[in-house]
């Protein structure tokens, strides 16, 4: 599939599984399971729950993505990791 058939959109990491997959909440409200791109795992960059992100997702199959960046920190994760460290 060509690189410019894909569709990029914003979400929230809400939950980190195993082998790099992620389910991610949409902005319009759509929850869709997410991998780690290639270059994301070679550089071993981290993503947590509360993080901002920005998908590739096929026209194709709208319930999966592929994370290929991290937007920093958000509130959320900051949240998510105090409320943690106080149970």
């Amino acid at each position: 599939m060509a690189k410019n058939q894909m569709t990029e959109v914003n979400g929230v990491v809400s939950e980190a599984l195993p082998n790099t997959q992620f389910r991610v909440t949409l902005e319009d409200g759509r929850e869709i399971l997410a991998h780690l791109a290639g270059k994301m795992r070679l550089y071993r960059i981290r993503v947590m729950p509360g993080d901002k992100v920005k998908l590739e997702m096929s026209p194709y199959d709208t319930d999966k993505g592929r994370i290929v960046y991290r937007q920093g920190w958000s509130i959320l994760r900051l949240l998510y990791n105090t409320k943690t460290f106080i149970n």
